[in-house]
């Protein structure tokens, strides 16, 4: 795993802007649901780039101030460990896909200033989910700008595969394989449920072996 190491010129790029990831016990479990579900999808390429809350720096300037988005995706930069997202040390490589979870203390102004860093700063699509309303909202890079994706209920992002439905007040990710996201307890629990399945297979199994065994003496 790659790790970027900090130099005497990155201390004026600080690795935290002293804001908390997230307001609430919802928003931080939407923050993990997908920046988790997506370092699965990616984990077998070795330069997609996956993070959430990490501090993004779009030029070596002190005069732009950095951004951090709920979960950030990257095609053509390693894995690795790194304190913030410098452009510059990362072959000026923006991230392609951006997510944010509104919480109650994310106001209309703010929202518009990272609308507008994303479009700036070269972000091929950017996704807004506001939990407390049920309502996801999308953009997508067109002649230069991101604009508005009509529909959301059914979309399915042209870079990442993966398809958004919204129904019954809830928002559901599935991946290309139709594979719902899910949180590390339902995977886990999954988990379990297949090794059961496997062990009752396993001594179902055996139990024929030795019927058939006898028969056989």
């Amino acid at each position: 795993m790659t790790t970027f190491f900090r130099t005497d010129a990155d201390l004026h790029f600080p690795d935290s802007d002293g804001i908390r990831m997230a307001d609430n016990t919802e928003q931080f479990r939407w923050i993990v649901l997908i920046k988790e579900n997506l370092e699965i999808l990616f984990a077998d390429q070795p330069n997609v780039f996956v993070a959430g809350d990490l501090l993004w720096f779009p030029v070596k300037s002190r005069l732009i101030s950095p951004v951090a988005p709920d979960t950030m995706v990257v095609f053509g930069r390693p894995k690795g460990c790194r304190g913030s997202y410098k452009q510059w040390q990362e072959d000026n490589i923006a991230p392609q896909v951006v997510y944010e979870i509104i919480s109650p203390s994310n106001n209309a102004s703010e929202m518009e200033h990272k609308l507008e860093f994303y479009q700036t700063y070269g972000v091929e699509e950017y996704y807004q989910y506001d939990r407390d309303r049920y309502e996801l909202k999308g953009w997508r890079r067109q002649n230069e700008q991101l604009l508005p994706i009509a529909q959301m209920d059914g979309w399915t992002s042209p870079l990442l595969g993966i398809r958004f439905a919204v129904g019954n007040h809830e928002l559901v990710i599935y991946r290309p394989d139709g594979r719902q996201f899910l949180s590390s307890v339902e995977l886990e629990q999954r988990a379990e449920r297949a090794e059961q399945q496997l062990q009752d297979m396993q001594a179902l199994l055996q139990q024929y072996r030795d019927r058939f065994g006898e028969l056989d003496r």
